[in-house]
């Protein structure tokens, strides 16, 4: 089953890799078409990022390596659309 969407939660350091190197590196993995990189945190030495990956068939096991390679740390998967169509969350009124 081909994964569409992550959503993921994932820090740096403040000074590498800058965001662009970690945009075009997410980029270049097979699979991925589009990547979201969204500062939620800075910290002094680190900066918290929620990135969203859109593809028809992201290589998760490249993805992370690639995120890993140029020196940021992987904390969570948070979402996973997987399947022929990606499904937009709805959400529940309680």
């Amino acid at each position: 089953m081909p994964i569409r969407r992550l959503a993921l939660d994932v820090d740096k350091v403040v000074d590498r890799p800058d965001l662009i190197t970690l945009a075009c590196a997410i980029e270049n993995v097979p699979g991925v078409g589009s990547v979201n990189i969204t500062v939620t945190e800075i910290d002094v030495e680190t900066i918290g990022t929620d990135i969203t990956v859109e593809g028809d068939d992201i290589d998760t096991d490249a993805l992370f390596r690639a995120i890993e390679r140029v020196g940021a740390v992987l904390h969570s998967v948070d979402e996973v659309v997987a399947g022929d169509r990606i499904i937009e969350r709805v959400l529940r009124v309680r």
